[in-house]
């Protein structure tokens, strides 16, 4: 395009932005020039993968709003979110209070000079050094959750002076390169290797192997900076380990020098029905990761959390680790409003109710359908159904989708449709899901004549 082709267009889509009542033609008019962008301008692999096209045929669902636990595509179709941006909206869409505080921010102040100290950044500071538990204290912001992670990895290897990690089979932080490098699904890494070196993996909740791998990278000298686990694994499924292992994995890193590392980037904020994961189990981490819910379903935010002890290593170069719009005065904002909303709301004790009897339904469902749905399972509103194969998981979410419920298949295990609504989801919602996931199960298990597993059909 010319110029003023150029200007000419990108001026049309702030006409749309600012348009509130689009008629019929233009709606379907944005759908077909999203369709043809996404082809020929940002990545074609999404048109076969998201069942929002696929599924919806000739008239694929494009985002376009929503609030509280419900969203309404373009063209005005109505779905009921189950899935939460996978942890973004534990608060729900475009909570009220975190809005105005982004607003409100924006009015005065959008984005960091970068000299001068911002309010903001500190107060949200101070907040997150009161809520985190133990000694953590000192608090560094970025905008994802695998930033959050790579800072962690960084201070891991700064504060002990060693190289190795230990993270978990099936165990996922991110896609960035160290990020990447512990993650523990080879689909993904194998592309990219050769990554981070000394990167050690265990089963999850299996706090023998840990203490086993500590005790070896000790013995051959080499020793592990930091173990790095999620609470409860959240892309592998909603998968909750045995209540020994976060107090045993805590004990061991201790015993050989190892720091640990909280992912809680999904699990923070109450989506277990506590605070953080790790509350579950009583134990405070070296380091914590936090993100998604962070940001109060508005801004992208993320932090990592450390000791004052650990922290000191930051401290004599400040600039050692920075980011142009890590803390910015807007994420702030909508950190600061989030926690308000987390407190005030009580939004883990809500997660813990509603996560027990949603689990209990679900464990019924299973009983029911035990031919194709094969386990329910999670904690608090992080939830994951297990199905026989990965046809099947997806014939699931698919018939939920046409249903008006968006739930989704998970990153590292295919075969497990996550659970995961706002916390302060209505739970009149709750039972209307449950309703449409029993008639989507009842189509399902009368649809397909033999059920086989992945590994017997060589997936």
């Amino acid at each position: 395009m010319k110029r003023s082709e150029l200007i000419k267009e990108s001026q049309r889509w702030l006409d749309i932005i600012s348009n509130n009542s689009l008629n019929d033609e233009e709606r379907k008019q944005i759908i077909a020039e999203t369709i043809e962008n996404f082809r020929f301008y940002y990545n074609r692999g999404f048109l076969e993968y998201r069942k929002s096209i696929i599924e919806m045929k000739d008239q694929p669902a494009l985002e376009w709003m929503g609030e509280g636990s419900e969203f309404e595509d373009i063209l005005g179709r109505k779905y009921l979110d189950c899935l939460g941006g996978f942890g973004i909206y534990s608060a729900g869409i475009k909570h009220p209070k975190v809005l105005k505080a982004v607003r409100d921010q924006l009015e005065r102040m959008p984005l960091s000079s970068q000299e001068l100290l911002d309010p903001l950044r500190g107060a949200l500071a101070a907040l997150i050094g009161e809520i985190t538990p133990g000694d953590l204290q000192y608090c560094f912001f970025i905008n994802n959750g695998t930033d959050a992670v790579e800072g962690a990895l960084k201070l891991a290897r700064l504060y002990t002076g060693r190289v190795g990690f230990l993270s978990s089979i099936h165990g996922f932080h991110g896609k960035s390169m160290g990020s990447l490098s512990i993650m523990g699904k080879w689909e993904y890494r194998e592309p990219f290797e050769p990554l981070l070196p000394q990167i050690h993996f265990v089963e999850f909740g299996d706090a023998e192997s840990v203490e086993d791998e500590l005790y070896k990278a000790d013995e051959t000298g080499k020793g592990i900076a930091a173990v790095i686990m999620e609470p409860v694994q959240g892309e592998a499924g909603a998968v909750v380990p045995p209540n020994d292992f976060w107090p045993r994995i805590r004990k061991a890193c201790d015993e050989y020098g190892a720091l640990l590392i909280a992912d809680e980037v999904q699990t923070g904020l109450g989506r277990t029905g506590k605070m953080f994961g790790v509350d579950h189990w009583k134990v405070a981490p070296d380091i914590m990761c936090l993100g998604k819910a962070l940001g109060g379903g508005v801004m992208p935010l993320s932090a990592f959390v450390s000791t004052p002890k650990i922290w000191e290593k930051m401290e004599g170069n400040p600039f050692i680790h920075t980011s142009t719009f890590g803390g910015n005065p807007l994420a702030c904002a909508a950190g600061i409003a989030a926690i308000n909303v987390t407190l005030e709301e009580k939004l883990p004790e809500q997660a813990a109710k509603k996560g027990l009897y949603l689990l209990s339904e679900l464990k019924a469902l299973q009983m029911r359908y035990p031919r194709i749905m094969k386990e329910a399972r999670g904690l608090g509103l992080l939830l994951g159904l297990e199905f026989a194969n990965t046809e099947i998981g997806y014939k699931i979410v698919a018939g939920l989708f046409r249903k008006g419920v968006l739930v989704a298949g998970t990153l590292t295990n295919s075969r497990t449709v996550r659970i995961e609504p706002a916390l302060n989801i209505p739970e009149k919602y709750l039972d209307e899901i449950l309703d449409k996931l029993e008639d989507t199960l009842k189509e399902t298990d009368t649809e397909i004549l033999e059920v086989k597993t992945d590994e017997e059909l060589g997936i």
